[in-house]
């Protein structure tokens, strides 16, 4: 079963029986601008959840991407190193920052669906 799940740090989750994507949201790339850099995680690294596990750079700021559940990172998106700018062009798609196993399923109640989410981002 594929579900996808939101934070309130703007992170999107899509999750896949143990296995989670994750990567910034549209909103997320719309505030931060032309993305010039993705600084990525260490595969292997054993993360917590709300741990800063990546960093993003843009022309205008620079943003955190936090673990929006705890676990272990398998993968990374190496295509970010050389076009960070698919973040941009498909923040919920081929713009996925990195791929983890989750360590505790029963985080991911803390987490957003996409309607609570539109309207986390609307009372802003």
């Amino acid at each position: 079963m594929r579900m996808k799940k939101y934070t309130r740090t703007h992170e999107w989750v899509e999750i896949e029986g143990k296995m989670a994507t994750v990567g910034i949201t549209n909103h997320a790339q719309e505030e931060l601008g032309d993305v010039v850099y993705v600084d990525l995680p260490e595969v292997g690294k054993e993360v917590k959840k709300g741990d800063v596990v990546a960093s993003i750079e843009s022309v205008k700021a620079a943003a955190d991407v936090y673990a929006p559940l705890s676990g272990k990172i398998t993968e990374v998106n190496e295509r970010l190193e050389s076009e960070p700018e698919l973040i941009n062009k498909d923040a919920e798609g081929e713009g996925w920052i990195f791929k983890m196993e989750i360590a505790d399923e029963s985080e991911l109640s803390d987490l957003l669906d996409e309607q609570a989410y539109r309207e986390f981002c609307e009372q802003k």
